[in-house]
């Protein structure tokens, strides 16, 4: 028996195209899932000493000229 494979249509394959397409945009559109916040350990405060960020003087001049 000869087995007949059916025949790769333009209209077949331009309707599978159409619905990739479809798929990417709605993939594109759909909101991400948000990232789970970090745990903050209690009093994690850095210590001056050791070269934690600090909001001085100079830092909130530099603020300030950075604005747009």
């Amino acid at each position: 028996m000869d087995k007949v494979q059916p025949k790769l249509s333009r209209r077949t394959v331009f309707a599978g195209a159409g619905t990739a397409g479809a798929l990417a945009a709605v993939a594109a559109v759909l909101p991400k899932a948000p990232a789970a916040p970090e745990p903050v350990a209690a009093g994690a405060q850095p210590d001056a000493d050791k070269g934690g960020y600090q909001v001085t003087q100079h830092v909130l001049r530099y603020y300030q000229t950075a604005r747009v």
